[in-house]
């Protein structure tokens, strides 16, 4: 629960949108995220949560949930 509050509240704060905006299924389309936005929102991520992101797997993360699945498996493999 924590990595999704943690996700929402990065991508509320980065974004300018409203928590209620950000919910799994929406894409960083659908949040008027550009290619610089989601960059800026990749190395926040990174710096977060204590592990790089590398541009191949960065360019997957298309949703909310993508994301949140993403940090919740590399956080799994490194515990």
């Amino acid at each position: 629960m924590a990595i999704k509050q943690d996700v929402i509240d990065i991508v509320t704060e980065q974004l300018g949108v409203d928590a209620s905006d950000v919910t799994e299924d929406k894409s960083f389309v659908d949040l008027n995220a550009d290619s610089l936005d989601i960059t800026e929102l990749v190395m926040t991520f990174e710096e977060r949560f204590g592990f790089e992101i590398s541009e191949e797997e960065a360019e997957k993360l298309k949703t909310i949930g993508d994301v949140i699945s993403y940090i919740e498996n590399k956080q799994s493999a490194n515990a």
